[in-house]
């Protein structure tokens, strides 16, 4: 302990503390031996103890986390003498972070404090270690990734991961599911696929289910569990409802992809980039009753359909009327070139 100086007791000790899911937040009880750092922090001669928890349910690997930044800011304010922490893979997942938290604080003579020992940056040695550990961390975090991704795959293959259960549809036993039995639920969701087939297109469908106001069944969760609600539909959700193979009585997995950008030093993880079919990783037909056949889903647009879906994916929301007067304006306004500016703007 002969590490701790008078000028490290001088300055504050800063307990970080992190949890890498909301998950673990309420199952995992590991946030509470963090907590505990401050008594050990008194125990070795601080009397200014800070606990930092802005990251809990927060990823170390990299991604933007406040309580990190503020930890790195007050180190580089000299404010810091020693920050304390469970283990290494608290305070940083990956590279980036940890040899930066090193490099200040062997500038300003900051220690780190784990559970089996202290750290100065300052000494070669001490360095070399910390520079290990985070490296560990790091290929550690990379090795729970592969197996656990590895682990949902082979589940998927199967055609029984579920996380999350399509409206109309319910889990039961062994990894299975089936036809909400609500009578009303599979009528409201036939009714989509009806008038799919009828009117063409996504737009034209929720136009008449607004007007009709017909309601949709949607799914809610809370503290009494899943539950299903009734509310009008949004153009979103009849989009996901006609394009989901799952109303089709298939098993897909791995139809969308995640990119990965670097905004303001930090990545960003964008998910929901559609794949083409060909390239989905697991599809298995006829795993369970669908709403219609894989046949008619599978069927392809017309070109003037496929025209006509492409132009409501980047047309402004407008309802039938307000979009006719605005195609109608232009001719209007060239009859009328003597029209008042009122008029000019389309208002009579």
């Amino acid at each position: 302990m002969t590490k701790i100086t008078a000028e490290h007791l001088a300055r504050s000790a800063c307990v970080y503390v992190r949890q890498s899911t909301a998950d673990q937040l309420i199952n995992n009880h590991e946030s509470r031996r963090q907590y505990a750092l401050v008594d050990r922090a008194r125990a070795l001669g601080w009397t200014s103890v800070e606990v930092i928890d802005n990251d809990l349910g927060r990823s170390g690997s990299g991604v933007a986390r406040p309580g990190f930044e503020k930890l790195l800011a007050a180190i580089c304010e000299g404010r810091v003498g020693a920050v304390v922490s469970i283990e290494a893979s608290r305070l940083a997942r990956n590279g980036r972070d940890w040899h930066t938290l090193l490099e200040f604080c062997g500038l300003v003579g900051t220690l780190i404090i784990v559970e089996d020992g202290v750290y100065d940056p300052r000494y070669p040695n001490d360095r070399l270690l910390l520079g290990m550990k985070g490296t560990m961390s790091e290929m550690e975090l990379s090795l729970f990734r592969r197996r656990s991704l590895e682990a949902l795959k082979q589940k998927a293959r199967r055609g029984e991961l579920f996380l999350t259960v399509a409206i109309g549809y319910l889990k039961t036993s062994h990894d299975r599911i089936e036809k909400d039995p609500d009578r009303r639920v599979q009528q409201a969701i036939a009714l989509v696929f009806a008038k799919f087939a009828e009117l063409q297109t996504v737009r034209q469908v929720h136009l008449w289910m607004r007007r009709q106001r017909v309601p949709l069944p949607a799914t809610q969760y809370g503290p009494e569990g899943r539950k299903v609600v009734w509310k009008l539909p949004v153009y979103q959700t009849l989009h996901h409802m006609l394009t989901n193979p799952i109303y089709a009585g298939a098993y897909t997995f791995g139809r969308t992809a995640s990119r990965i950008t670097v905004e303001g030093g930090r990545k960003r993880v964008i998910r929901g980039f559609p794949k083409d079919r060909s390239a989905w990783e697991v599809l298995i037909r006829d795993h369970h009753e669908g709403y219609i056949s894989w046949a008619e889903f599978r069927e392809e647009p017309a070109p003037d359909q496929r025209q006509r879906q492409r132009q409501e994916l980047h047309e402004p929301r407008l309802g039938p009327a307000r979009r006719s007067s605005a195609r109608r304006a232009p001719a209007l306004r060239a009859l009328r070139p003597q029209a008042p500016r009122r008029l000019q703007r389309g208002h009579w």
